[in-house]
């Protein structure tokens, strides 16, 4: 499924300048990644690499840029499988690989919708957590200072009540760094003053000497020369199946939200199944080149095209810059301050959290209030990889929850003139009378309760009626809803009454034989529906009002019953 990318004269030159802007930018960003994770800087270089390019060629965004982001570099910082491993490195890699066959898989089983169940409240929770965990999280190298702790909060504590063995100079040099970043990026530099407020920060550390402050090449040596294949290790898949599955959700997540955000170049919409192929193609191809996991960077796609792209060139041409830089830099970026990258990394993290997206999910109810609180501790508190799925899993109650509470029925009166006049339903049969109830909402497991307790009770004076429930439009009723079916039906025949069902399909009725609700309510009062619509209704509600008269008459009661309102 390879995306072609054309060379057009036309557009030639502003993805140029795009791809230049983007490849610059995206070295310090990469070394930074890799850092946030507690891995070698080297593999969110070539994840930002490898990841670029390959999601050029397969997804169906034309900017989606592919790189390593905060979030799930985050959730790769709290994998046990990776930082234990006797080889840290290829784990790492096998990892990438695995998180790319999940993206795959989702694209290719079309699993695009399934992200509508994740509520804007978890993910808004989740986001900022992470946020808050990422200038958390660079406290360390920020500082000089290596606190203890079990988590990124009691670390944090930690450093503040210990000033006193802060290294000044590694915070002088990471502050350094975010006053530049605030200061040029305000100039026509835009966000290459990112890029040259690292460097600043790195070259001032050199030249006055301050050989106490971490840099890059401490870390990792930087080879000048693009990395060799290898292959993952199968041996270690195990233990890094609930990552792969957390880090594919949160790329998919991320990259959701940018298929959503940027139109293709002919204004299209790409197709989230396919930027999820084109995701996990991406995946793949960065660990089989050494690049730790990667998704769809919101960051890096506005970067791309706000430097004027105009095609997926702007891309590959980013990726052949990055490996310029690694080519014949390579000495220079073994020289990067380590405290550089922590400034930058905790500006991104305050950047990631979003106050007005906050505030917006607080006004919204004490539900979303809670949901969004409980995913914003968990996150802070456990393990990402742990967090992320309790969201997701918190998200699917939550919808199963409003499902259920929007059932609601009304009672449908025809007119004179043919038209249905909408009522609230009796709170008892009447007798004699045709009572329609037409459901709205789900009528699934859960919600079959709440429909239930809203239906016209019976009682012994609401015999010789007839409840008609209207079901057009169901192809799905569910076990736990016909037993509310079978109790109400008995109910009413017990009564002297009877429940008919109208707009039955055939998978439905099938449903009904073989949950016993025939047996209650009879197949003779079953209506199958057809094309034209209300017609089916109309014969159910004229047969009703025959059979309340024909009891009527039989038991010489009189005059038959008003069959109107009630």
């Amino acid at each position: 499924m390879k995306t072609r990318v054309a060379i057009k004269r036309d557009t030639l030159g502003k993805d140029a300048v795009a791809g230049l802007v983007l490849g610059v930018e995206s070295v310090p960003d990469g070394l930074a990644a890799g850092l946030l994770a507690g891995v070698s800087p080297l593999a969110g270089l070539y994840a930002y690499l490898f990841g670029t390019v390959g999601g050029s060629l397969f997804t169906g965004s034309a900017f989606m840029a592919v790189q390593a982001t905060g979030a799930m570099a985050i959730v790769i910082a709290d994998v046990p499988a990776v930082h234990s491993a006797s080889d840290q490195a290829r784990a790492l890699f096998t990892l990438s690989v695995l998180t790319g066959v999940v993206m795959l898989a989702a694209g290719f089983l079309r699993l695009g919708h399934v992200l509508r169940f994740v509520s804007n409240a978890v993910m808004t929770g989740f986001i900022s957590a992470v946020g808050v965990n990422i200038i958390l999280g660079q406290l360390a190298n920020l500082t000089g200072y290596k606190a203890e702790g079990a988590n990124r909060v009691v670390r944090a504590l930690n450093t503040l009540i210990h000033p006193h063995e802060l290294h000044l100079q590694s915070l002088a040099a990471g502050l350094v760094t975010i006053a530049l970043i605030l200061l040029l990026e305000r100039t026509r530099l835009g966000p290459l003053g990112l890029v040259l407020a690292v460097i600043i920060t790195s070259a001032g550390v050199a030249l006055l000497g301050w050989s106490s402050i971490a840099i890059v090449g401490d870390l990792s040596a930087i080879p000048r020369a693009l990395p060799i294949p290898v292959a993952p290790v199968l041996r270690l898949v195990p233990p890094l199946i609930v990552p792969a599955l957390s880090l594919a959700f949160v790329g998919l997540i991320q990259g959701a939200a940018i298929s959503a955000a940027f139109p293709n170049p002919d204004g299209s919409y790409p197709d989230a199944s396919r930027d999820f192929i084109g995701q996990g193609a991406a995946n793949v191809i960065a660990g089989i080149f050494r690049g730790m996991p990667v998704g769809g960077s919101m960051s890096a796609t506005s970067l791309n095209k706000a430097a004027g792209a105009r095609s997926r060139l702007a891309l590959v041409i980013a990726g052949v810059v990055m490996a310029v830089v690694i080519l014949a830099f390579a000495g220079l970026v073994g020289h990067i301050a380590m405290p550089a990258l922590a400034g930058l990394l905790i500006l991104v993290g305050f950047r990631t959290i979003k106050p007005g997206d906050l505030a917006s999910v607080w006004k919204t109810g004490l539900v979303q209030k809670t949901i969004l609180v409980v995913t914003f501790t968990l996150t802070m508190l456990i393990p990402l990889q742990y967090a992320v799925l309790a969201g997701v899993g918190l998200s699917m109650v939550l919808h199963v929850v409003r499902q259920s509470n929007r059932v609601t029925i009304k009672r449908q009166v025809p007119g004179p003139d043919g038209n249905l006049t909408e009522t609230d339903p009796p709170a008892e049969v009447p007798a004699g009378e045709v009572v329609v109830l037409q459901p709205y909402g789900s009528l699934f497991f859960a919600a079959a309760a709440a429909f239930e307790s809203q239906l016209p009770a019976v009682a012994s004076a609401s015999g010789n009626s007839v409840v008609i429930v209207r079901l057009r439009g169901r192809t799905d009723l569910g076990t736990t809803f016909m037993q509310v079916l079978c109790r109400y039906g008995t109910a009413l025949t017990d009564a002297g009454s009877k429940l008919v069902l109208v707009s039955a399909s055939e998978q439905i009725h099938d449903e009904l034989r073989a949950a016993g609700v025939t047996d209650v309510i009879g197949p003779q009062d079953i209506y199958a529906g057809d094309e034209r619509v209300g017609a089916t209704f109309q014969r159910a509600y004229a047969d009703g009002t025959a059979w309340i008269q024909a009891n009527q008459r039989r038991t010489g009661t009189g005059t038959p019953g008003d069959t109107g309102p009630a």
